[in-house]
């Protein structure tokens, strides 16, 4: 068994993986000043969860893309299982051909998404990743990461939002009663749910348009099941996307 641990902004979430067989996956916050003994706790209670003994995992591994507690994260999990936690970054063997103009800013939870992706589904692909940012990556049908998009991600804009609207609300990321609201609550989730699917239409179609060609799209983060649904283009789901990219990049540098 492998520990797949994905570090983000809003959301630690956690694997493990037997093979092509997942055990269990969970999400626990993000918090910037736990300490390596409090997120211990945190990971020796999800294997409890499952029933699973530390002892069992040869190994882990993880994705940051909050450098100031990977070490911290890091070092839990080793604490935890007894054993080595390679961290996707420098050094780690991964397969994936990027031609961006700097290879090196290229965040980890892409690198390890377009990993699984190309693994997993046609090419040439976009990879949809819904956390605190939107992101869109791009890969071609010769296996090539050619670049992408970065966007608010859905809560962001809703924090901003009421944030900066003095009569707007908190609103549950959930569709409205009709696409024309009648209310303020219902005009908030059209135009967050609506609008968003139709943002990632229309990217889509302008991805198309740049390579002259149909692609495959496939959607993941936490999110994800909030808007995909109301998008045009077919879409597939994968919740263990990143977690899958993490147990193939582990096999190739074990």
């Amino acid at each position: 068994m492998v520990l797949t641990i994905d570090i983000g902004n809003t959301n630690i979430v956690i694997g493990c993986g037997k093979g092509e067989k997942w055990l269990f996956v969970e999400r626990i916050s993000t918090q910037r000043n736990t300490t390596v003994l409090e997120y211990a706790m945190a990971f020796k209670t999800v294997l409890d969860l499952y029933d699973i003994d530390p002892s069992d995992i040869e190994g882990g591994i993880i994705s940051s893309v909050v450098p100031s507690i990977t070490n911290i994260v890091k070092q839990s999990a080793e604490k935890v299982i007894g054993s080595h936690v390679m961290v996707v970054g420098p050094g780690i063997k991964t397969g994936l051909s990027i031609v961006i103009d700097n290879p090196a800013q290229l965040g980890s939870d892409l690198v390890v998404d377009a990993v699984a992706g190309i693994h997993y589904y046609s090419l040439p692909l976009v990879v949809c990743d819904f956390g605190t940012a939107t992101t869109m990556s791009i890969i071609d049908e010769n296996k090539c990461y050619l670049g992408g998009m970065i966007m608010p991600g859905v809560n962001t804009s809703l924090d901003a939002l009421t944030m900066k609207a003095a009569q707007l609300m908190k609103i549950a990321l959930e569709p409205p009663k009709k696409f024309i609201g009648k209310n303020t609550t219902d005009c908030m989730k059209s135009g967050i749910i609506y609008g968003t699917a139709e943002s990632i239409d229309g990217m889509i179609d302008r991805v198309e348009k740049a390579l002259g060609k149909k692609v495959s799209v496939v959607a993941t983060g936490g999110v994800a099941s909030s808007i995909v649904p109301y998008c045009r283009h077919e879409i597939v789901l994968d919740d263990e996307l990143l977690l899958k990219g993490l147990n193939i990049i582990y096999e190739k540098n074990k």
